[in-house]
């Protein structure tokens, strides 16, 4: 993964600039999340957000 400078309001990974949410997991979810975002080398954020726009996708999660 490429290294940029991180500006203020100007998306780098995606189209869009991500906004601060809040979830709620249960502690096995959350270590499972972090495992797996660590053994791909991205963050637990950057994970969420794959799993979010896969549902959104012809070959994604969703039924």
């Amino acid at each position: 993964m490429t290294t940029k400078k991180r500006l203020r309001d100007v998306p780098i990974l995606h189209d869009e600039v991500k906004a601060k949410r809040t979830v709620v997991l249960t502690p096995t979810a959350w270590e499972n999340i972090k495992n797996v975002a660590k053994s791909r080398g991205i963050s637990a954020s950057e994970l969420i957000e794959e799993f979010g726009r896969g549902l959104k996708s012809p070959t994604g999660l969703s039924p």
